[in-house]
């Protein structure tokens, strides 16, 4: 199947800029994304239908509330020098960065702290993979004998941080420690051993120092000012994925190529997140939307983007042409299943498909499914990690959030729900998110795969879930009368948890 060079239609009043148009491949694609079944603009009405408008459906109706509004709407305000840079288009350069220069607001600005002057990325980058080179050398000059490069990158690895990688397929394992072991460099550590465990370096005959600048590259892509999407959540989502593949149903089932994948749409799958939702750029007219269509605008960023740095870095170069598109379309279509406004879509199928038995993992379309579900559970499966890890992640989404509904109180325009500090609090927010979006998927990926790692992540999901009913008394009142009317939790949530609505993937 051939890819389709062909820009989208935008609207007349907001074209894209020059210099987007010449970015380096990442939007080289035709923005639709009919290859990886996701439905024209002008059938969005009728996926969103697949959602369900069925009022009955209270999940449904919860899940539609992550994807509030679709309309596009002019800005009713002019952000001004002293509250966000904006990029002047005059003798613009492209930069090496992933990141689009954004065509009205700069969002890295947003969650901007102080930073010590002088830092020069290439210079970290340089100190990356510099020490390959500089312990070969020193190895020759001692007449020391040439050792398998494989093993060279690992000496670079701080002891304590060494130790914690020979335990990253246990559930507990603590990404926040890991990321201050490797001094705020765990994505590239986390995602090259694993690579290197499972293999792939050497099966897919993967150049070192390509792989080495990817990763890289991939990690200067995350906004570390994000205090939620940012390379932390890329690491944990992709230690959590490392998890899944090891369950038996997977291990046995999964090709190389099939760990390749998911490995690396862990990795990327936010990449270049700028810290808001989508409907914050939908009504705020950022080019982004009308590039995508105000469909999976995030997602088709975030895979866009990936692709950008695949060929920039040339790390498939090796592969046949036709191997090199067919990874990149797969990402794809693993990285636009993390779209939470079709959650329903993805969860009503895997449901299907488990009450009629009939997933054959020896089929490649159905592997491809088990892989996108398992990449949804891993993005969202902070609530289902032991308490002291779980409550971490939930206060930085949270603050993520209220700094959204911040920008949008600044400049008058409507508080997206769970975004107003005011009226939300955090044990609000995931008692709602837990209850209305993570259970349902949970329990259905345990009855596809009833292992003791599915029932120790129900287990914590039920414990933090009642930590956090304690810490919200309205929330715990409507918790213990759903206890005693089984079912009613779902059937008939209270319309406070409902107002809220959910953004959190």
């Amino acid at each position: 199947m051939e890819l389709c060079y062909q820009l989208p239609v935008l609207p007349l009043d907001r074209p894209v800029p020059k210099h987007v148009l010449s970015r380096r491949g990442a939007i080289s694609f035709s923005s639709s994304s009919s290859l990886f079944g996701a439905p024209d603009p002008r059938q969005l009405s009728q996926r969103r239908g697949a959602i369900s408008y069925d009022s009955s459906d209270q999940t449904a109706l919860y899940i539609r509330m992550l994807a509030v509004t679709n309309k596009t709407i002019k800005p009713s305000f002019v952000f001004t020098p002293g509250d966000v840079r904006v990029r002047s288009q005059v003798g613009f350069e492209p930069e090496r960065r992933g990141s689009h220069p954004y065509l009205g607001v700069d969002f890295r600005t947003l969650h901007s702290r102080a930073e010590s002057a002088g830092t020069i990325p290439a210079r970290r980058i340089r100190r990356l993979f510099s020490f390959q080179r500089h312990l070969l050398s020193s190895r020759l000059l001692r007449g020391a004998p040439h050792l398998n490069p494989l093993h060279i990158l690992d000496e670079d690895y701080c002891g304590q941080a060494k130790c914690m990688l020979e335990k990253v397929g246990s559930w507990n394992f603590d990404i926040f420690l890991f990321d201050r072991l490797t001094n705020g460099n765990s994505l590239v550590f986390l995602t090259f051993n694993l690579l290197n465990q499972y293999g792939l370096i050497e099966l897919f005959q993967l150049d070192m120092v390509k792989l080495r600048r990817f990763l890289v590259l991939v990690q200067e892509d995350y906004h570390n000012q994000n205090p939620y999407h940012n390379a932390v959540h890329a690491a944990d989502v992709t230690q959590a994925m490392h998890c899944y593949l090891r369950e038996p149903k997977l291990a046995q089932s999964l090709t190389s190529f099939d760990i390749l994948l998911g490995l690396l749409a862990a990795a990327t799958h936010d990449l270049d997140h700028p810290g808001v939702n989508q409907p914050f750029l939908i009504k705020t007219n950022h080019y982004l939307a009308a590039l995508y269509r105000n469909t999976s605008v995030l997602e088709n960023h975030h895979w866009r983007s990936a692709v950008g740095l695949l060929r920039e870095t040339e790390l498939f170069s090796n592969l046949p042409a036709e191997d090199s598109l067919s990874i990149e379309r797969q990402l794809g279509s693993l990285i636009l299943a993390t779209d939470i406004s079709r959650q329903n879509e993805y969860l009503s199928r895997f449901r299907t498909h488990l009450d009629e038995n009939d997933l054959c993992l020896g089929n490649a379309s159905h592997r491809h499914f088990v892989l996108q579900m398992a990449l949804k559970c891993a993005d969202i499966c902070n609530p289902c990690r032991p308490w002291e890890l779980s409550k971490q992640w939930s206060e930085k989404v949270t603050d993520e959030f209220f700094h959204q509904g911040d920008i949008e109180k600044k400049y008058k325009l409507e508080i997206s729900p769970l975004c107003d500090s005011e009226a939300n609090t955090i044990a609000s927010v995931q008692i709602g998110f837990m209850t209305y979006v993570v259970e349902p998927l949970f329990a259905e990926w345990a009855r596809f795969s009833d292992t003791r790692l599915s029932q120790t992540m129900l287990g914590h999901l039920g414990l933090n879930k009642a930590s956090w009913s304690a810490m919200e008394p309205e929330a715990s009142g409507s918790s213990e009368e759903g206890e005693s009317e089984p079912g009613r939790a779902t059937d008939e949530p209270s319309s406070r948890v409902l107002s809220q609505g959910s953004q959190e993937s």
